[in-house]
């Protein structure tokens, strides 16, 4: 029996719309999904397979079918009729790949902007920045980052226990206190700081600085990043996070972790010479396992020499010895500059 055309042309194209959408949500290519947001880069993603699944499938079929079709017939040395263009074909397959990619497009943005993503139309911070600005410098940096002035700190004016990025030798703008896109405060607000080559993270309401990030699970995170020098990009796969941070202008990310677990954090934008090393890991723990984690870092941050302790029931050397070990003076020299200041004052 002879099946029409249109009825074979309809019954293939529901045959390649089920296996495109099926395989478009079962293709498994992505990692776990550690954040609550992942399911919305998910969702665009599988969109985005799914489509493209089906009009990869649509090319190469109508491709090998022309080639079987319309191949030269044995002993026939004639010319096909020639073809001058078709108006209407040319506009469809023109119109369909255009709203295709304006639908796409929208949708991205969408996710984009729900995850706090960097607002193209927002110039607040552009004109943020006064006219009088400093360069700010990292031994090895391809490019220096134009800073506010009033952001430069130096390094030896400034105590290290109340400025820990002093102590690491960097120097960054001032990040925190900026309107929240969605109108609500995060739980958590940590600033991102990339440079060549590691990430230092802040934890703003408790002074704690790290090198590697620690979060919370079902909390809100919040993530103001920039960087120090040269551009670099803000990547953790298992979350769907992946931001620019661009010297000089802050952006940022919101997320909440679900999966208590160990992941990679990478940097995505080629940033230097070491750039395949500049990785460090966030660390998703239990409410109360994160507690502990950060009073711990806060103790660990207070300067043993400015613990109170009684002098009264110390000798010279005991009082002195901490501030012997952080200019390197041996307890030995100390108890010989003891006997000989002793024995002048005999």
């Amino acid at each position: 029996m002879n099946i029409p055309s249109s009825i074979s042309t309809l019954l293939a194209g529901i045959v390649l719309t089920l296996f495109s959408l099926w395989y478009g949500q079962n293709h498994g290519l992505l990692p776990v999904a550690a954040s609550q947001e992942a399911p919305l880069v998910d969702g665009l993603f599988n969109t985005m397979m799914t489509i493209s699944i089906g009009l990869f499938l649509l090319v190469q079929g109508i491709l090998i079918l022309s080639a079987f079709r319309f191949r030269q017939k044995k002993g026939d040395e004639t010319d096909a009729a020639p073809v001058h263009g078709n108006i209407p074909l040319e506009i469809l397959w023109t119109a369909i790949p255009a709203v295709i990619v304006l639908g796409i497009s929208v949708y991205s943005f969408d996710v984009y902007g729900q995850m706090g993503g960097l607002d193209p139309m927002d110039h607040s911070m552009a004109h943020a920045m006064p006219a009088n600005k400093q360069m700010a410098r990292m031994p090895g940096s391809a490019i220096a980052a134009t800073l506010d002035a009033n952001s430069v700190t130096s390094v030896s004016n400034t105590d290290p226990a109340q400025n820990p990025d002093a102590a690491l030798n960097v120097t960054s703008p001032k990040i925190g206190a900026s309107p929240d896109k969605q109108g609500l405060s995060p739980n958590l607000v940590i600033d991102v700081m990339g440079l060549q080559y590691a990430w230092l993270f802040t934890y703003p309401d408790t002074g704690v600085t790290v090198g590697e990030l620690h979060v919370p699970t079902g909390r809100e995170v919040k993530l103001n990043i920039s960087a120090q020098d040269v551009l670099h990009a803000f990547w953790v796969p298992e979350f769907r996070l992946k931001q620019d941070a661009i010297p000089g202008r802050q952006t940022e990310l919101r997320f909440t972790p679900k999966l208590v677990g160990e992941y990679k954090v990478i940097c995505a934008e080629l940033c230097g010479a070491y750039h395949g090393a500049m990785n460090t890991k966030i660390f998703v723990e239990s409410p109360q396992d994160y507690d502990a984690w950060l009073q711990s870092q806060q103790v660990a941050s207070i300067d043993p020499a400015a613990v109170a302790i009684n002098p009264a029931t110390m000798s010279d050397a005991q009082y002195l010895a901490p501030y012997a070990t952080d200019v390197n003076v041996s307890p030995e020299s100390l108890h010989q500059l003891h006997q000989a200041h002793a024995h002048s004052m005999t």
